[in-house]
């Protein structure tokens, strides 16, 4: 018999609107045990604690509980190299939130730090570990369309300030429709397709401003430091093309969120930053798309990838959303946004794993 994995008790930092993913995750996903909170607005901190039935305390106390394991990184994206690499100087295993960091050369010392410690990292996105995602996954390693030749995906939305009270962080370095919302689709096509050799990119927007719509800073105005608009091709280590679409400038859009295409037949899927999503089939030569039934369970959500780590720190394996992923997804958005002001394909030197089925 299989016996039970032991759950970790869990630190967050950062108690902004995210960690209302996170709690419904300890309930669904027990290995998660949620045990404390920080955050620099101590009123947030409390909020977060008194939902969640944890205490709320300073960095310096979470940082040196020693019943505390793992990390959870839910700051601002400017913060998270920060806060990961304290976590790791106290010992910390660490998950964070996406991206992983805002340069390569943090999240680069990131990974150099942790592995230094002997501490396991690792980050969202980890929504390809969702029923949708996994299925589609199962359908391309079973053969069904053959071997996949080229792919697409698209984001193209307004962006997040009509709703969110600060967006200015939607706009700044690690945000824009690229690293705010790129990381689920970058990492959708990794994971079905394997790593990214090279990018080429144009974008728009970078000096645009936006009105804030809600909140007690409505009709304030925050500046692009980012392109708001890029359109992307990707070039995979196995030969195949993607082109890419992320936009905060879309009033609205039909185009399908993924798609992959195989010598034997396509397969047309739901939005990368959910857990379930449809997976629909079409054999070549056929007219018709097949609904495919998920075959994994679509309703577990976020936590997959922190309960995932603390599984993978148990047992000695590597995290499927490791480190080493979420670096490679990175620097593919990082080099597309660079190659919207650079004429020329832009090499990708760093690699993963494809993550284990």
């Amino acid at each position: 018999m299989t016996r039970p994995i032991r759950p970790a008790r869990v630190g967050i930092v950062g108690c902004g609107n995210v960690t209302d993913l996170y709690l419904p995750a300890a309930a669904r996903l027990p290995i998660i045990e949620l045990a404390s909170c920080t955050d620099l607005d101590p009123a947030r901190a409390a909020d977060l604690a008194a939902r969640g039935g944890f205490p709320a305390v300073s960095i310096d106390e979470l940082l040196a509980d020693p019943s505390i394991e793992v990390v959870l990184v839910l700051t601002p994206p400017g913060a998270h190299a920060a806060v990961t690499m304290a976590a790791i100087a106290a010992g910390k295993h660490v998950y964070s939130e996406k991206p992983l960091a805002t340069t390569r050369s943090d999240a680069s010392a990131i990974l150099s730090a942790a592995s230094g410690a002997g501490v396991v990292v690792g980050g969202a996105p980890d929504t390809f570990l969702g029923g949708g995602l996994r299925t589609a996954r199962a359908v391309i390693d079973e053969g069904a369309i053959g071997t996949p030749f080229a792919a697409s995906a698209s984001v193209a939305r307004l962006g997040p300030e009509r709703w969110h009270p600060n967006p200015g962080i939607f706009y700044a370095p690690g945000g824009g429709p690229l690293l705010d919302v790129g990381p689920y689709y970058v990492a959708a096509l990794v994971s079905l397709l394997g790593p990214v050799a090279r990018v080429a990119a144009a974008g728009r927007g970078s000096g645009a401003t936006r009105t804030i719509g809600s909140g007690p800073r409505a009709g304030e105005t925050v500046t692009a430091e980012v392109p708001t608009t890029v359109m992307g091709t990707l070039g995979f280590q196995s030969g195949v093309v993607a082109g890419i679409t992320a936009s905060f400038d879309v009033a609205g859009s039909l185009a399908p969120h993924l798609e992959i295409h195989g010598t034997a037949g396509s397969l047309s899927l739901g939005d990368p930053n959910t857990f379930h999503g449809e997976v629909r089939y079409r054999p070549a030569g056929s007219d018709v798309w097949e609904d495919i039934p998920l075959q994994f369970d679509a309703s577990l959500g976020r936590g997959l990838g922190l309960a995932d780590l603390i599984e993978a720190m148990r047992t000695g394996r590597p995290p499927r959303a490791s480190g080493a992923f979420a670096f490679h997804v990175l620097d593919v958005l990082l080099s597309l946004e660079t190659a919207t002001t650079d004429d020329r394909w832009l090499p990708i030197e760093s690699t993963t794993e494809r993550p284990a089925a």
